[in-house]
């Protein structure tokens, strides 16, 4: 049975702010509907094909993008939705929005074809260029992290109440480096961590990355490679939620609504 989607409108705050924590409970469910679509796909033939910039498209890309850009539509109308399969046609409108979504309705598809579990459903709320909110689901695990500014984080397993969450302080016998699988540079990360104490490392796939800081489970998650704003808003959302932050490599705000939607190199930081 598919979970229903709350009927829930977000309100605002003093000075106009959007009230983000109120859709939590919605984009939880979009998230686990997007999620339970895709593990059906998952499960059988996964249709890959290429597209014009030479990344996969697997069919359960396409169904998650379109159910969940219905569902952010039917659930917000004014507030425009950019997703990865869609942002030819939505980006160019909604960009420098004041508010709008970023969605990544299967992020990781190589990890997905390789069927190694490790791809989540990333959706996000941006206002004035800050993630605000963001659900990250991860199928095969039936994890669900969740975050808004002001709200703190929680993750979800399986059909249990979503617990709070917080990202660590630094261990005094040194920090978890989580790191990519399928883009990992380790000549760079190794340059980047000379002077850290350095106590392991944590190999992850998509957005899960941010998940493990989250939670507390790693302590810093450097990328130096591009990304796109999808990539990251949800993990952004959920880690600051958490306690922890997200800047440039240069320390400098990390921002959305950029005209084509790329982003720079980052370092996302837990509580230490």
């Amino acid at each position: 049975m598919k979970p229903a989607i709350p009927d829930v409108q977000p309100g605002t705050k003093a000075g106009g702010a959007l009230d983000a924590a109120r859709l939590l409970p919605a984009l939880r469910a979009i998230a686990r509907q997007a999620g339970d679509a895709i593990l059906e796909v998952y499960r059988g033939e996964h249709g890959v094909r290429i597209k014009a910039d030479a990344s996969p498209l697997t069919i359960a890309d396409e169904l998650a993008d379109r159910l969940i850009v219905g569902a952010l539509q039917a659930l917000t109308p004014d507030i425009p939705v950019i997703s990865e399969e869609t942002v030819e046609t939505s980006g160019p409108a909604a960009a420098g929005a004041r508010r709008f979504w970023l969605v990544d309705p299967l992020d990781g598809t190589k990890e997905f074809i390789k069927r190694n579990g490790e791809f989540t459903v990333n959706i996000a709320l941006v206002e004035e260029g800050l993630p605000i909110a963001g659900i990250i689901h991860i199928p095969v695990l039936d994890e669900l992290f969740a975050g808004a500014a002001g709200a703190g984080a929680t993750r979800q397993r399986g059909g249990a109440e979503p617990e709070p969450i917080r990202c660590r302080a630094t261990p005094a016998d040194g920090i978890i480096v989580a790191t990519s699988r399928s883009h990992a540079d380790t000549v760079a990360l190794d340059r980047f961590l000379d002077g850290w104490r350095v106590a392991g490392r944590l190999v992850a796939g998509s957005a899960l990355k941010f998940c493990r800081v989250a939670e507390g489970a790693a302590d810093l998650y450097p990328r130096f490679g591009p990304t796109s704003e999808w990539d990251t808003a949800a993990g952004q959302a959920l880690v600051e939620a958490a306690g922890g932050r997200m800047t440039m490599l240069d320390g400098s705000p990390f921002r959305y609504g950029k005209p084509d939607f790329l982003n720079p190199g980052f370092v996302v930081y837990g509580a230490g």
